[in-house]
């Protein structure tokens, strides 16, 4: 059976103008798993409290980072499709679950190339409802029926995404360097504890993370200890040379901390001078990693007394990452490991 290998990624405005900003957030805050309310509040949160606001300033922080041939999310989501292609030898298409291309686009792709089977790689690498679910729910949405899909799991612990990780952190790193901050994307602590199956277990105590459970299938939080801990020992950091922080955190209810903003302006107090930041739940650079935390997190970070920062970028479309990719996916779609779900 001929398979065709779907990317997937959260996706970007068609441009930078506040008008394609605002569908594209009118889009991605009305998704059920984003904003996780009944759809009447959703609709007047959405349309009275934020549209009317957060596109212009929105379309600003997107004008300050997009480049002659657009989004570089976009770009590099493109250049990792071809590459990924090339590598394989078997029909790769990128989608976004928001925006531009439309799953739906990229699944007819597939299958106009002679796909008989589709196999879909959300490219998240540790679990989250307002990411891994949204996505596998509309994949599963705009298949075909009569078309077998198979899913590739998360894979934050994978060997093949932790070495590449390693590698591209590693080729990246400054000779003067007095810390590294792991910056994940933020998440609200409710959507954690709403994913706990035992509904017992996630956010209970400080040390949850590290107690064996069930729940760390779908903790993020879990997820992202882990990531940060395999990059640590590849990397040959003691526990005081790395900090873990969320960042993007919307509205006033708890998200998970500590905060990355308030990490970058306590950090120099502590000593810090010469501070490297990776952003290891993005395999793509986009407007959280080169706005967010290379302008206004720099700015922040020397604000307070740094000397100097360092921005590590994505796995983006390196050599190494393609390989890791084709990887898993090569590894996932061996006859032993086959699991076909519709």
């Amino acid at each position: 059976m001929t398979n065709g290998i779907l990317i997937v990624n959260l996706g970007t405005p068609a441009s930078p103008n506040t008008k394609d900003v605002r569908a594209y957030l009118n889009e991605f805050l009305m998704d059920p798993y984003v904003l996780d309310v009944p759809w009447p509040l959703r609709r007047m949160i959405v349309s009275g409290f934020i549209l009317p606001f957060r596109p212009k300033q929105s379309a600003h922080a997107y004008q300050s980072i997009w480049t002659d041939d657009g989004s570089p999310l976009l770009i590099y989501g493109n250049a990792l499709r071809t590459a990924l292609e090339e590598q394989l030898q078997t029909p790769v298409a990128l989608g976004m679950r928001y925006g531009e291309p439309p799953v739906q686009s990229a699944i007819s792709q597939l299958m106009q190339a002679g796909a008989e089977r589709i196999v879909a790689l959300p490219l998240y690498p540790q679990y989250a409802d307002s990411t891994v679910t949204t996505t596998v729910e509309h994949i599963r949405q705009h298949t075909p029926a009569s078309t077998p899909l198979e899913i590739m799991p998360i894979f934050y612990d994978k060997q093949p995404f932790i070495k590449a990780l390693i590698e591209v952190t590693k080729a990246h790193l400054p000779t003067q360097m007095d810390h590294l901050l792991m910056s994940y994307h933020g998440l609200p602590e409710r959507h954690l504890t709403k994913a706990d199956p035992t509904k017992s277990h996630c956010l209970q105590r400080e040390d949850c993370c590290q107690i064996e459970s069930i729940a760390h299938s779908t903790c993020y939080r879990h997820q992202v200890f882990e990531t940060s801990t395999a990059l640590a020992r590849g990397l040959g950091l003691s526990p005081e040379q790395y900090t873990v922080s969320f960042q993007s955190r919307l509205g006033r209810l708890p998200w998970l901390q500590p905060y990355t903003d308030q990490v970058l302006a306590e950090l120099p107090e502590r000593g810090c001078r010469h501070l490297a930041v990776v952003c290891p739940a993005f395999v793509a650079d986009n407007l959280e990693t080169l706005e967010e935390m290379n302008m206004q997190g720099r700015q922040t970070f020397l604000e307070a007394g740094g000397e100097s920062f360092t921005l590590v970028p994505c796995l983006n479309d390196d050599a190494i990452w393609v390989e890791a990719l084709a990887e898993l996916l090569q590894a996932h779609m061996s006859p032993a490991n086959s699991d076909t779900s519709a």
